[in-house]
């Protein structure tokens, strides 16, 4: 998602050019200021946003800080994943498998750029 805007305010972040538009499609969003509807939802929220936290972590331990069960977890694991937002790798310790994920470099791009639309979206409304 291309940023477009003003240029960077005090705080090195670019304020937005033109009122905050309705949610794009569920792909991403459908245009530079529609929300990231890929991310927006809750747990896929969550796990981009550990991720760009934490760097790399383990399934069992994203579960647990998303109070997810298995298989909502790798669901929308695996929607980040077929858009290229994080990478899966699978190894074994011992002969327990073991499953981390990190945050692509797209990744960390659309959830900068949802961060970016959701604080200027907190600015409009506390303007308006």
């Amino acid at each position: 998602m291309a940023k477009q805007g003003a240029a960077p305010d005090e705080t090195g972040r670019r304020a937005s050019a033109a009122p905050v538009r309705a949610l794009g499609s569920e792909e991403g969003g459908g245009g530079p200021l529609e929300l990231d509807r890929l991310i927006h939802e809750r747990v896929r929220l969550g796990i981009v946003s550990a991720l760009a936290v934490n760097g790399s972590m383990a399934f069992t331990d994203l579960k647990a800080l998303l109070n997810a069960t298995d298989g909502n977890l790798s669901a929308h694991a695996r929607r980040l994943e077929e858009a290229g937002y994080i990478r899966c790798r699978k190894s074994f310790e011992g002969r327990i498998p073991r499953t981390d994920y990190e945050l692509t470099g797209r990744g960390r791009r659309e959830l900068e750029a949802y961060l970016d639309h959701m604080e200027a979206l907190i600015r409009a409304t506390r303007e308006g």
